[in-house]
């Protein structure tokens, strides 16, 4: 009896030996991964002064965004996620829903827009060629998150209005309702852009992004963002930030993924070896100290 639980102890220690080491060397590269079923929708809130084409005068308005991201799994495979991205900005007042039409009666659109990107699934960057469909514009570094296990250095952050990556600088590390995030620092200083369909102007932009290093997500975003025309007269000058309800879910959501992959990439290992590596001696000791009394 002492030497069968012994042989089982040994099948044990092996099992869990190969689940740390199934858990330490694939497991990484299968959770570390954007999910192939992303779809996600982030509201922001703020003020904008925009200019009225009726009357030709600058109004100071509410406004707010909702951004609605939705992987096509179509277009994606086991290395690349195509994401489709809506985005809509309007005057916030009484009951207006997350978007209207152009022909909004009450005039309440500022605007709106489509987009389809392409990322690495691990390292969040911006993948072009064959992901996208036809006239889709082809775009270069971080776009919608950052990479899983994101460092404290610069990276490089799309920017759709000049349709170039600029410099997302590490600035400092900051908690979130009790989540550790890496706060990021894009500025755009008076560039030139096309500001309107078909208008040329100066684009300028002020942007602080945090973000979960574990998983790369975006926990919290500001923004100060003004164009004008190139004699100065200003299009829009908006101020705009993730909504505290936007924040929370953002953090819990943060925490949960970010407990699965310690979960998986961490614990389990531990738990394997140490536990593996005990099992396997304490049966070693039953079966061969067993047969030692047999041979006596």
């Amino acid at each position: 009896m002492r030497k069968i639980f012994g042989w089982v102890l040994l099948a044990l220690g092996a099992f869990l030996v190969v689940v740390a080491l199934t858990a330490t060397l694939w497991a990484p590269g299968q959770v570390k991964r954007t999910p192939l079923d992303t779809d996600s929708t982030t509201r922001l809130a703020g003020s904008a002064d925009k200019l009225n084409p009726g009357t030709g005068e600058v109004e100071s308005l509410d406004v707010k965004a909702t951004s609605i991201t939705q992987a096509d799994s179509k277009r994606s495979d086991d290395e690349v996620v195509v994401f489709v991205n809506s985005v809509c900005l309007v005057i916030d007042e009484g009951d207006v829903p997350d978007c209207v039409d152009a022909d909004d009666p009450e005039g309440r659109l500022v605007s709106a827009s489509t987009d389809v990107f392409a990322t690495d699934r691990s390292t969040a960057e911006a993948v072009n060629g064959e992901y996208l469909p036809a006239g889709a514009e082809e775009k270069e570094g971080l776009i919608n998150k950052w990479p899983f296990d994101a460092e404290k250095k610069d990276y490089q952050y799309w920017d759709g209005i000049l349709g170039a990556p600029v410099d997302a600088v590490y600035d400092s590390t900051e908690t979130l309702e009790g989540l550790e995030t890496y706060k990021y620092h894009v500025v755009v200083d008076e560039e030139s852009a096309e500001v309107v369909d078909g208008v040329q102007g100066v684009y300028s932009q002020d942007k602080f992004l945090w973000i979960d290093p574990v998983t790369g997500s975006i926990i919290n975003q500001t923004q100060q963002e003004l164009r004008t025309l190139e004699n100065g007269d200003v299009l829009l000058d908006l101020d705009l930030a993730f909504t505290e309800d936007q924040v929370t879910d953002n953090v819990e959501s943060a925490k949960d993924s970010g407990s699965l992959i310690e979960l998986i990439t961490s614990t389990v290992p531990l738990v394997g070896f140490i536990g593996g590596a005990l099992a396997l001696l304490a049966g070693a000791f039953l079966v061969f100290a067993g047969r030692r009394r047999e041979t006596a």
